[in-house]
């Protein structure tokens, strides 16, 4: 039992080493280095693409480069700090030449009610990790404390189980015996020269020979 409780106790710190990794690189570093930005997908607007939950970082483009297709995250309204992230389903140009873009949803039925303009346009989509926003979002608003709580102890669980792990191998190395070869010593202090073979039969050393006492 407890054996068992041990090896699920490492395979847990081995799965928030790999998730807290994960989270920090894609969500963290790579972005920070790339000059992107990472947002959290709140609603099922974009099911099946980009369930509620999924990780998008999105980094700056040229608007020659976004086209029909393009998933971008943009304001809602020039300013503002409300995103959303949707699909380009159409481009167009304002009279004063002025490029738009007609923005759709995945999932909705038809596209959103006022076109999107450049100056709005945040980014296109980079790249998406699903599920890796729910870990965010434990790390914002009234949760905050309390998510960076528990990431402190599992963090710290994950530390001490690999850190045990490590004890016991090196506590295993040193007890293991130590091999004796032809010529060296064991430890009862014979030469290992004297160690008969399997199934050799015992051979009395010469010595004095007794002649019950003559001469």
């Amino acid at each position: 039992m407890q054996t068992a409780a041990r090896l699920a106790g490492r395979v847990l710190a081995v799965v928030v080493i790999v998730v807290a990794g994960a989270a920090l690189v894609l969500g963290v570093i790579v972005p920070r280095f790339a000059g992107a930005t990472p947002y959290v997908v709140l609603t099922d607007s974009m099911e099946p693409s980009l369930p509620a939950g999924t990780l998008v970082v999105s980094r700056p483009v040229e608007p020659e480069q976004i086209r029909t297709g393009s998933v971008i995250t943009y304001q809602l309204r020039s300013g503002q700090e409300q995103l959303v992230t949707h699909r380009v389903v159409g481009i167009g140009t304002t009279v004063g030449g002025e490029r738009t873009y007609v923005t759709q949803g995945d999932s909705n039925d038809v596209p959103d009610a006022q076109p999107v303009r450049d100056v709005q346009v945040r980014g296109a989509a980079w790249y998406r990790v699903p599920y890796l926003g729910h870990v965010a979002g434990v790390f914002t608003g009234q949760r905050a404390m309390v998510g960076v709580a528990a990431a402190v102890l599992l963090l710290g669980y994950a530390g001490w189980q690999v850190a045990r792990a490590m004890r016991e191998r090196s506590a295993r190395a040193r007890a293991r015996p130590a091999v004796v070869g032809p010529g060296v010593a064991d430890d009862a202090g014979a030469s290992s020269d004297e160690v008969l073979a399997p199934g050799a039969d015992p051979v009395e050393r010469a010595g004095p020979i007794d002649d019950g006492g003559g001469r």
